[in-house]
């Protein structure tokens, strides 16, 4: 099994940046089935959405909302893979959770809060 733990979460300003961070860890073999990482977010009272995805080849699909603020990335050698969000507004306030597909599961992160608000 692999298990994915997340960090970099917290509170910030309007027009502020901030750094997750999702890391796997477990099985060798599931890890490296792995093909693509992504990240999700939940607001309160919203249904959960995808916000970027990151192929092992490195290419990435973002929700509109996000184009041009927001940064994925990943390291293979170290199943991490990153959100570097920028210019961050009040409604990007939700839990954000890693995710990670393999051919054969789906896996989750327990979910980091972000919270913009001045």
């Amino acid at each position: 099994q692999v298990q994915l733990v997340e960090s970099g979460g917290g509170l910030v300003q309007p027009g502020g940046s901030l750094r997750l961070s999702c890391a796997a860890s477990g099985n060798i073999f599931s890890i490296n089935a792995i093909n693509a990482m992504g990240w999700y977010r939940q607001a309160p009272g919203k249904q959960r959405e995808l916000v970027a995805v990151i192929s092992r080849g490195g290419s990435a699909t973002y929700a509109d909302s996000v184009k041009g603020r927001f940064t994925i990335s990943r390291d293979n050698a170290k199943n991490t893979v990153f959100l570097q969000m920028s210019s961050l507004k009040p409604e990007d306030t939700a839990v954000y959770s890693c995710n990670a597909e393999s051919p054969w599961n789906n896996y989750w992160g327990q979910g980091t809060q972000v919270t913009v608000s001045s």
